[in-house]
């Protein structure tokens, strides 16, 4: 009865199965994982620098400027327009303070500023936390162009005097 009412049936060709979707590519949480990690290692304890001492003095310029700036720089030739006291403070707060100011100051347009850190004479066998995180950080930067350990009455090895570009 179903062929008398449906009349002649033909077979249609098989069909290929559609296409899956592409599965979502894996997310990388392991490479995020030791990012994350290798950047705390750079923060806490830097490629093959040697160790600070509360009495070092620290010198920087970068290869692009020539070695007079640096000289002017030691005798003290350009103005202190600001300065930040970092003492009490933890690396991690001390980092993140710097990078703050650091922009500051920037936007206000000053060149020269003072950046006492301290010699780290209570650091114990670390040495001085605080004086090798703000050489650290300052050798990285590029708005850097210089930087030198501050002259006695201003820090000493305390402090560090530091000369940025202009915008």
């Amino acid at each position: 009865m179903f062929h008398e009412a449906i009349g002649p049936v033909r077979e249609l060709a098989p069909t290929a199965p559609l296409p899956r979707p592409a599965p979502p590519s894996p997310h990388p949480r392991s490479q995020e994982r030791d990012e994350a990690e290798a950047l705390q290692q750079l923060r806490t304890s830097p490629f093959a620098v040697a160790s600070l001492g509360p009495g070092d003095r620290l010198e920087y310029l970068h290869e692009a400027y020539p070695s007079s700036l640096l000289r002017r720089l030691k005798r003290g030739q350009y103005a202190v327009q600001d300065e930040i006291d970092l003492h009490r403070l933890s690396q991690l707060q001390a980092e993140a303070v710097l990078r703050a100011f650091l922009l500051e100051v920037r936007q206000q347009g000053h060149r020269c500023v003072r950046i006492v850190h301290g010699k780290g004479l209570r650091s114990g066998d670390r040495g001085p936390v605080l004086k090798a995180l703000v050489d650290r950080l300052l050798r990285q930067r590029a708005d850097v162009i210089a930087f030198v350990s501050a002259p006695e009455p201003e820090g000493g090895s305390g402090a560090v005097v530091c000369l940025l570009t202009r915008d």
